[in-house]
């Protein structure tokens, strides 16, 4: 007994739809892990630490590598994407210790 043919077009629409989800969850996740970020940096610059801690974001960064081979996400674009993400946070630090030294 063989399948029925998957209409193609059904099929697209499917994926798309749980596309839009994901990116729809991973918008509100990145959202709440800025607004954490946001909380450390006003803690650091009330405390007058440094803007960023290269140790915990290397690892962080070896975890995430782990993290995305287990997921079976290629390592390397994991460690780009978190890499762009600290580098903003620390861009906030920055601007958040700025402003309380105004």
């Amino acid at each position: 007994m063989s399948e029925a043919p998957t209409d193609p077009m059904a099929e697209l629409l499917r994926l798309r739809a749980s596309i839009d989800n994901i990116d729809a969850a991973l918008t509100y996740m990145l959202a709440e892990r800025f607004r954490c970020t946001k909380q450390v940096g006003a803690l650091k610059a009330a405390h007058d630490l440094p803007a960023s801690d290269p140790a915990r974001e290397e690892r962080q960064t070896a975890r995430l590598r782990e993290l995305a081979d287990d997921a079976d996400l290629d390592p390397a674009f994991a460690e780009k994407w978190f890499n762009f993400v600290v580098a903003e946070v620390i861009h906030h630090h920055i601007k958040a210790k700025g402003e309380t030294q105004g």
